[in-house]
């Protein structure tokens, strides 16, 4: 538990961190996270018998975070049109299926999208948090990063406490409904706090953005549990002692960020 707490706080002041520095910082700490997450999915995959494109995948998992990053950027570019070499670049991951052996090529074609899919485009939506109003702002993603651990801190203290009532336990026998409503109203807390500090919108924004986040980081909890049980393993990695692997760490993000991103998008340029 010690060894977890420590891990745990080192780790949040480094993400902190590289959304105080600066916006290049930012992208690249981002940049070199999802890449470490698409490269343990492919590795549990490798795990479980098949043979995903990991090189190609790789390359192309930084080639669309960078693309959309670049995008992304404020002031006038002509970044989007990078956009037209994703079929190419996105091809060769079926051309180079036709160089091997493999006895279920489009599975592998298959998970390695799905790989993609999985880690890299809900980091994108994450990076783009900071440019939602047009001008790079840290406020968005640190409240999402702030939101997300209190919805995991409610969701553990409750549950423990209080839980009783499974609410997916073929899936996540730990998980209860009363963790959750317990996440819920932690991350509503949390909400109030931060917008005492961060006054971008309005409190009852950042408490619907809260809501959210605690629903659909649930759901991606979830979501990660079911594709771990579906290939039998415990953790994503062990880059992080006491946690497992980052992807184990971020799994309350991919589906949050891109669901979190779309409703700010529209409250903030309306």
């Amino acid at each position: 538990m010690r060894i977890r707490a420590i891990t745990g706080f080192f780790f949040i002041i480094v993400m902190l961190g590289s959304l105080l520095l600066d916006h290049d910082v930012f992208g690249a700490f981002y940049l070199l996270l999802s890449s470490y997450c698409l490269w343990e999915f492919y590795g549990l995959i490798k795990k479980a018998g098949f043979k995903p494109n990991l090189t190609t995948g790789l390359l192309n998992g930084a080639f669309i975070y960078i693309v959309f990053a670049l995008i992304t950027y404020p002031g006038e570019n002509d970044y989007h049109k990078l956009l037209f070499l994703l079929p190419v670049t996105l091809s060769t991951i079926f051309i180079q299926e036709l160089f091997t052996k493999h006895t279920a090529p489009f599975t592998n074609i298959a998970y390695t999208y799905l790989g993609l899919i999985f880690t890299i485009i809900p980091f994108t939506f994450f990076h783009a948090l900071a440019y939602v109003g047009g001008t790079f702002n840290f406020h968005y993603p640190m409240a999402f990063l702030l939101m997300l651990w209190a919805n995991d801190t409610g969701a553990y203290l409750v549950g423990s406490k209080l839980g009783k009532t499974k609410l997916f336990e073929r899936h996540s026998p730990k998980k209860t409904r009363e963790g959750l409503i317990g996440g819920i109203l932690i991350t509503a807390l949390a909400a109030r706090g931060i917008s005492q500090y961060f006054a971008d919108v309005a409190l009852a924004h950042w408490i619907w953005i809260g809501l959210l986040i605690s629903c659909f980081g649930t759901t991606g909890d979830l979501i990660e549990s079911m594709f771990k049980r579906s290939i039998d393993v415990k953790d994503s990695g062990g880059i992080l002692p006491g946690h497992g692997g980052l992807l184990d760490r971020f799994d309350g993000l991919l589906i949050a960020a891109p669901i979190v991103y779309t409703y700010l998008y529209f409250i903030v340029n309306s």
